[in-house]
C-alpha cells in the first residue's frame, strides 16, 4: 500500500497485524467424544497415544465450515492403521485442508470412534468456557482456535511521490491454513478497524477529509 502519509506505514500495519492475528473468523474444534474415555487422561486401547496426545494432534487440524451451526464429525478406524484427518467423515458444509494431518496410529485390533464438533467462531475460547452443564460424562470440551491467520509480518519503507521521498510504504506478509486468501483477510480486517473508528467520527467536524489525505 502506497504513498502513505509519514509514520501511518507503522501505524497502520500494527492495527492490521493485531486484527488479523485476533478478529478473523473460522473454524475450529469445540468438544471430543471418544467411545470408552471418560476424560483427557485416559487411554484407549490399542492406540499407542493417549487422549491429551490425540487431542494436540486435533487441534492442528485445519477446517473450513460453510455452516452457521455447530457440525459434529466422525472418525471411525480399525487397526492396524495410521490415521490421519483424511479418515474423517464429514458432509457437505465442512471442508479438511490439512488431510494429512496425523492423528494417532492402531494396534492391530484395537478399534478407535470419535465424534468432534466444530464450529466457527473468533479468536480463542478455552475449554471452560466450551463446557456446559448439559454435556454428557464423556465429552470432553477442548480450547478453541478459531483464527485461520498462522503468520502475519509487515514492513514499512519509504517511497517517492513526485519531489518528495518522505512517504511510507507498507507491505504485508499473511500466512493462512487456506480457508481464506490472504488479500480477503487483511480486507475483512480492514473493514472491522473502520467500523471501530466510526464510532469517533463527528458530524461537526469542519476539517475536509481531502486536506489530510496524500
Amino acid at each position: 500500500v502506497e504513498p502513505l502519509e509519514r509514520g501511518f506505514g507503522t501505524t497502520l500495519g500494527n492495527s492490521l497485524r493485531r486484527v488479523l492475528l485476533t478478529s478473523i473468523p473460522g473454524t475450529g474444534l469445540v468438544y471430543v467424544q471418544i467411545d470408552g474415555v471418560l476424560h483427557e487422561f485416559s487411554t484407549v486401547p490399542g492406540v499407542r497415544e493417549d487422549v491429551t496426545k490425540i487431542i494436540l494432534n486435533l487441534k492442528k487440524l485445519e477446517l473450513k465450515s460453510l455452516s452457521d451451526e455447530r457440525k459434529v464429525i466422525e472418525l471411525d478406524v480399525e487397526g492396524p492403521a495410521t490415521v490421519t484427518a483424511d479418515d474423517l467423515k464429514v458432509d457437505a458444509d465442512v471442508q479438511v485442508l490439512n488431510p494429512d494431518q496425523y492423528i494417532c496410529t492402531i494396534a492391530e485390533g484395537g478399534h478407535l470412534h470419535m465424534e468432534i464438533a466444530v464450529q466457527n467462531g473468533r479468536g480463542y475460547v478455552a475449554a471452560s468456557d466450551n463446557k456446559s452443564d448439559d454435556m454428557p460424562i464423556g465429552v470432553i470440551p477442548v480450547d478453541s482456535l478459531f483464527s485461520p491467520i498462522k503468520k502475519v509480518n509487515y514492513q514499512v519503507e519509504s517511497t517517492r511521490v513526485g519531489k518528495r521521498d518522505d512517504f511510507d510504504k507498507l507491505t504485508f506478509e499473511i500466512w493462512t491454513d487456506g480457508s481464506i486468501k490472504p488479500n480477503d483477510a487483511l480486507s475483512f480486517a480492514a473493514k472491522i478497524l473502520v467500523e471501530h473508528f466510526k464510532v469517533f467520527e463527528s458530524a461537526d467536524a469542519d476539517t475536509k477529509f481531502s486536506e489530510v489525505m496524500v
